[in-house]
């Protein structure tokens, strides 16, 4: 597979990443852990050498598989997790807590459950507004001093604290949510991190799915599924957004590919420095996803893809009510 720098940061990984949490968290029961470990190695095998997790996945349970999925390869490979929230003493998610003394205790307790003595990429996974970000940034270069991590990064995070943090702490990449059917980075974001010489990781590159084609109205998910609380994901909501799905088909029918093959390969023409990371609980998506980055879209079908999407008027906000409070923009 090829590779990419993320911005100017000197962090080299595969053209492709990989988003972890679904073996373990938000899309209903999690896998089977050897099968999910075959799975990761099996990333490894097809060229992949970045790994995403964090801190809440689970919480605690997928930083464990990933670290134990990769520590036969551990120097061949890139890990990033990330730290930002408080749990309740029943391991729940209980609001953000990014201060300084906190994230030291997380990248301790997450390089335990990693099987590692470095993280490659730490995240910030929500920009917590009760710390101003220098603080939180401090903190960071503070563990890369002391070797514990080699690289900083934010998620979901607004220009104005974009620009506050790398002040403080070169920010090696910016991890967010960008598709097709969410472009809204490309207002502000994505000219702010090429200024300033940051990576883009866009997580959920097939839209949680939808865009692989894949699913329907019809389509039911288990009851632990994040997407039931999601306004894209109701049904009047996926039958309206098909008109996206299609445009994808089309293309992929011209290019004898897949409508998530499309959807990836789109990604990686936005600019060099873009690494989505897809995320998969099956060995033949995640061959599909890799075999994206051998798909090349011609100057036609970029322009093709841009004008009928133009025309498309995606329905349903990406996420509920109370997970949108926690993005910053």
């Amino acid at each position: 597979m090829q590779t990419r720098m993320l911005g100017k940061s000197g962090l080299e990984v595969s053209a492709l990443g990989f988003g972890c949490m679904g073996m373990s968290f938000g899309y209903g029961p999690a896998g089977d852990q050897q099968e999910m470990i075959s799975v990761i190695r099996a990333a490894v095998d097809l060229g992949v050498t970045f790994f995403d997790t964090a801190e809440v996945y689970g919480p605690y349970t997928n930083e464990t598989l990933v670290g134990q999925a990769l520590a036969p390869v551990r120097d061949q490979v890139v890990i990033a997790t990330k730290f930002g929230f408080q749990f309740d003493p029943n391991g729940k998610p209980a609001g953000l807590n990014s201060r300084p003394e906190h994230i030291k205790l997380v990248a301790d307790a997450s390089l335990k459950r990693l099987k590692t003595d470095r993280i490659d990429l730490l995240y910030q996974h929500r920009v917590d507004p009760k710390v101003p970000v220098e603080d939180v940034a401090g903190a960071v270069k503070d563990l890369i001093k002391e070797g514990k991590v080699k690289h900083f990064g934010l998620s979901e995070a607004g220009v104005q604290v974009i620009r506050r943090a790398h002040a403080v702490q070169p920010i090696t990449a910016l991890q967010s949510e960008y598709s097709l059917w969410w472009r809204e980075p490309e207002a502000e974001i994505i000219p702010t991190l090429e200024e300033l010489g940051i990576g883009f990781v866009p997580f959920s590159p097939l839209g949680k799915g939808y865009l692989t084609g894949k699913m329907d109205e019809n389509t039911t998910f288990d009851s632990t599924d994040f997407r039931n609380t999601v306004p894209r994901f109701s049904a009047d909501a996926r039958k309206a957004n098909r008109a996206l799905v299609d445009l994808l088909t089309g293309i992929a029918q011209r290019k004898h590919a897949t409508p998530a093959k499309i959807a990836l390969a789109w990604l990686l023409t936005r600019k060099p420095w873009i690494v989505p990371i897809p995320g998969t609980t099956k060995l033949h998506r995640l061959q599909e996803n890799t075999a994206a980055t051998d798909v090349e879209l011609s100057t036609t079908d970029l322009h093709d893809i841009e004008t009928a999407a133009s025309k498309i008027e995606i329905q349903g906000e990406r996420y509920s009510e109370a997970a949108q409070k926690m993005i910053n923009r």
